[in-house]
């Protein structure tokens, strides 16, 4: 079954590249570890490994209890989310640019790297004071998934994800949103019709 789905997948990889402001879904049927349903934003790919955060893992820890500082720039659910196994200590801060910013405004802030469409990913050394001139909303992942040298390539020809852009309002998608659904959707055909695939085929 799992090799089906990857097939078709696999056959819409053209679509997309996997780079640092992409999408990674993990493909229907997929049950490695977590990743099952997995969204997975890249924040950064170098030579030697390639970093990502899961967007739609909510975890049960609330911001106000670590970083209280930043609850009024934080979108619902105000909880830090499981971006991944690897370092869990780690808080990785994804943000959406203020309407009307363009990569151009923000080329000298020294906290704030540009990705894609309106999405930074944000140093929190910096004051929130200045955070909040630039930044509209943000969200918080703890921890983050790593592919070491070309272990992420490798995956992507067995047809385990799809590579596809990302929105700004993924990053900070409701909590009610099934996000792995909703990013299928709007992909090209057939790609929109493996978006009902249930969580477990016993419920279908």
């Amino acid at each position: 079954m799992e090799d089906f789905f990857a097939d078709r997948l696999f056959r819409a990889l053209e679509l997309g590249d996997a780079q640092p402001g992409s999408l990674l879904l993990a493909a229907p049927g997929m049950d490695l570890n977590f990743r099952s349903r997995s969204v997975v934003f890249i924040v950064e790919q170098t030579p030697s490994h390639t970093l990502g955060v899961v967007l739609n893992r909510r975890g049960d820890v609330a911001v106000a209890n670590i970083m209280e500082h930043l609850v009024p720039l934080v979108a619902k659910p105000q909880a830090f989310y499981v971006g991944g196994e690897a370092n869990r200590d780690a808080v990785v801060a994804l943000g959406v640019l203020k309407t009307g910013l363009s990569p151009a405004d923000i080329s000298a802030v020294p906290f704030l790297r540009y990705l894609e469409h309106r999405i930074v990913v944000i140093d929190l050394r910096a004051p929130v004071e200045e955070i909040q001139q630039y930044v509209e909303s943000i969200r918080l992942f703890a921890g983050f998934v790593e592919w070491a040298g070309s272990e992420l390539e490798e995956e992507l020809g067995m047809g385990y994800w799809y590579a596809t852009s990302a929105l700004a309002s993924d990053i900070i998608a409701p909590g009610n949103v099934d996000l792995w659904a909703e990013v299928l959707r709007r992909q090209p055909m057939p790609l929109p019709l493996f978006a009902t695939f249930p969580a477990d085929l016993e419920d279908n």
